[in-house]
């Protein structure tokens, strides 16, 4: 039976969750030198179902990111947490792209790796929320897509030489509550975080990878993403005199890609960001509620009157 591969997209996002006064530059863009830079969240959950499955099945997990040479800690991350090896696209010419730029760069990403059995990605970056990038590169390859997948219940390998013949079953989330699906393989599925709690960094793997950078590949051999060539790993002599290998990182750029010029970045992205608003809630008022039968009772009627309850 082949090696299954796994192809898990990731995107390093600013931590809306520490937005402060700074974060909004005068023109209504996001101030992302003032923001912590973090894994996307539901990326991670993305990244712990292709490495549960990697325990499962004889599976090889490829992670890869589009971003500046700084979005290098989240495959760093990932290597941290066990995937088998990582690439990052970077290159002037992807900055400013919107989803639509973003998954053709990523497609063709997937496709000059040679494909994917199967390709995970979060259901939506915290810095967009707009969930297409997943859809949308799964309708670049070709693949059938599950989105909002909260459980994947079972996967079945291809067969050796036998094109089409595995497939996949996932759980996702609608409104209201869950529906079961199959499909076959090649499939993309974009994750929630009800899926599962991403396992921490290993130890072990922080010290093997420690002080990893991305490593220019000025010709591009793309002979180390297979695990049987002599060039999978880079290997030095630890102060044990034990060797300890690391994972190449790999950066392509929209050469690399063969990329259409035209299609990426600002010149392919066919929607901007006019403004973003910052938003504060602010208490204006409390009161508090005698927690009695009476006091409740009373809240009710006020707000009945007020139609905030029909």
């Amino acid at each position: 039976m082949p090696q299954l591969r796994i192809v898990v997209l990731v995107k390093q996002v600013p931590d809306t969750a520490n937005v402060t006064g700074e974060a909004m530059k005068e023109d209504g863009t996001i101030n992302r030198a003032a923001l912590p830079a973090v894994f996307n969240p539901e990326d991670l959950n993305a990244l712990e179902e292709a490495l549960k499955l990697k325990d499962r099945h004889d599976a090889r997990v490829t992670v890869m990111t589009m971003g500046p040479p700084a979005a290098v800690q989240v495959l760093r991350d990932s290597l941290y947490r066990g995937a088998d090896e990582v690439i990052l696209l970077t290159d002037r010419a992807f900055a400013g792209a919107d989803t639509l730029a973003t998954s053709y760069a990523l497609s063709l990403a997937v496709r000059k790796l040679g494909g994917a059995d199967l390709v995970l990605c979060g259901r939506q970056a915290i810095d967009g929320d707009t969930a297409q990038v997943g859809p949308q590169t799964a309708e670049k390859l070709g693949y059938p897509q599950i989105t909002c997948v909260s459980r994947i219940d079972e996967l079945s390998a291809p067969a050796d030489g036998e094109a089409g013949s595995g497939a996949i079953t996932a759980t996702r989330s609608i409104e209201g509550g869950f529906e079961t699906l199959t499909s076959p393989l090649p499939c993309l599925l974009t994750v929630t975080g009800e899926a599962n709690d991403p396992r921490p960094a290993s130890v072990k793997m922080v010290m093997t990878y420690k002080g990893i950078a991305a490593e220019a590949m000025p010709e591009y051999d793309d002979s180390y993403l297979n695990p049987e060539s002599d060039d999978a790993e880079v290997c030095m002599l630890g102060r044990d005199g034990k060797p300890v290998c690391r994972a190449k990182v790999v950066q392509w750029d929209h050469e690399a890609l063969v990329a259409d010029r035209e299609a990426l970045g600002l010149r392919g992205s066919p929607t901007r960001v006019k403004e973003i608003e910052s938003v504060v809630l602010a208490q204006s008022e409390a009161r508090m509620v005698t927690p009695d039968e009476a006091g409740i009772a009373e809240l009710v009627h006020e707000l009945i009157e007020e139609h905030i309850l029909g």
